[in-house]
């Protein structure tokens, strides 16, 4: 089954822990996983954390104006597999096209 499995995180520590166990625990490659911003700002997700909630914001840093988009192109048999690890990362919405 082919389809694109797309998750929005309010965070982008969410959004970097959900590429990483999409691509080690669930075996997809790099290749196929997508991080952009949800919306039409430029942004780091509408929520601070990590280093974004405890340093000072330098000139030029992308704003928390807009969730964080990870998606999958996904070519398998268990997409629901995929659909779970954005859950688990803190996906605030998950779809499947």
């Amino acid at each position: 089954m082919e389809c694109t499995i797309t998750g929005e995180f309010a965070t982008r520590q969410e959004a970097e822990l959900a590429v990483e166990h999409i691509v080690q625990e669930c075996g997809m490659a790099p290749g196929d996983v997508f991080v952009q911003p949800a919306g039409a700002a430029n942004s780091s997700g509408t929520q601070p954390a990590g280093a974004d909630a405890t340093a000072p914001a330098p000139q030029g840093r992308e704003k928390l104006e807009g969730a964080i988009q990870v998606s999958v192109d996904f070519h398998g048999d268990e997409p629901e597999k995929i659909a779970d690890a954005l859950r688990a990362a803190g996906a605030k919405t998950v779809r499947t096209k």
